[in-house]
């Protein structure tokens, strides 16, 4: 870990900070490969050893400094501090939590890169159609929390690097291998190109979602909220539904998935088992 030694600035019109201006227009348009990253949660974890991403800068105020200052040797970027209000002159909104950074894309991953070779096992993603930020977070976050190996967004879907879905997603945007699909990429043929079973996510599936045992290798794909997954593909794939209730058929595309996710990982040994329960403090009351 090299030591860092935070720079102070004083006027929000310093080129340093830059990336950081006017955070809420400039998501909608791109930072020419950067994006932003709010809160200590997501910059320990882009200093983590599972971080996919470079960062270019870190922007605190000066009270947040002591207590960070041990994860960002291991950065590798320069350290910026300066008071909440220069920041919120420099975002163009409020900032409470005084963390932000900058981070690096970098080319894109082509799927074929992210996901296990056969015959071993995998279990992939797959995002059609979703334009809500607080969806794709919540998607990359159930991907992690239950060890996909992977996540596809087709060209309709939102960007997980937007600093909502960022957010959203508890910074597992950051460290889950995502990749994008070209306009127009057929689902299927994906499926087939890397060895993976196609399993489709709607309310009208013609399997229960515990019918049957799952693949080895599976790519389960979600659509957005509404008309969901296109006809033409659920008449294509193998289609799975979550039993509900009578009379209601609705779930948030991210909890549908996340339920979806915990079978078939529980079902591919790739859930932690809960550790054996000690003995209770209460009996010593």
């Amino acid at each position: 870990m090299s030591p860092v030694t935070p720079v102070a600035i004083v006027d929000p019109a310093d080129p340093r900070l830059a990336p950081y201006a006017a955070m809420r227009e400039r998501d909608l348009v791109g930072r020419q490969g950067r994006f932003i990253v709010e809160g200590e949660v997501t910059l320990r974890l882009m200093a983590s050893a599972r971080a996919r991403f470079r960062t270019e800068s870190v922007l605190l105020a000066p009270e947040r400094w002591p207590g960070l200052a041990d994860v960002l040797g291991r950065l590798g970027a320069p350290v910026y501090l300066a008071g909440k209000p220069v920041m919120s002159a420099v975002a163009g909104f409020p900032i409470h939590r005084g963390v932000l950074a900058v981070g690096l894309a970098g080319p894109a991953p082509e799927p074929a890169a992210l996901v296990p070779q056969p015959p071993a096992p995998a279990l992939v993603l797959g995002l059609a159609g979703l334009t809500n930020h607080d969806n794709v977070g919540a998607c990359l976050r159930n991907a992690a929390a239950f060890g996909a190996d992977a996540v596809l967004l087709d060209a309709a879907s939102c960007d997980p690097l937007y600093r909502k879905a960022i957010r959203v997603s508890a910074g597992a945007a950051l460290i889950t291998p995502f990749a994008r699909l070209p306009a127009g990429a057929d689902w299927l043929a994906i499926a087939r190109s890397l060895a993976l079973e196609p399993l489709a996510l709607s309310p009208s599936g013609r399997e229960t979602l515990d019918a049957a045992p799952p693949p080895a290798r599976a790519l389960l794909l979600l659509g957005t909220e509404g008309p969901g997954l296109p006809a033409g593909l659920m008449a294509r794939a193998r289609t799975l539904r979550i039993p509900m209730a009578s009379g209601f058929d609705s779930l948030n595309v991210a909890t549908a998935g996340a339920l979806a996710l915990s079978r078939l990982a529980g079902a591919a040994g790739r859930l932690i088992p809960a550790p054996a329960a000690g003995p209770d403090p209460r009996e010593d009351c």
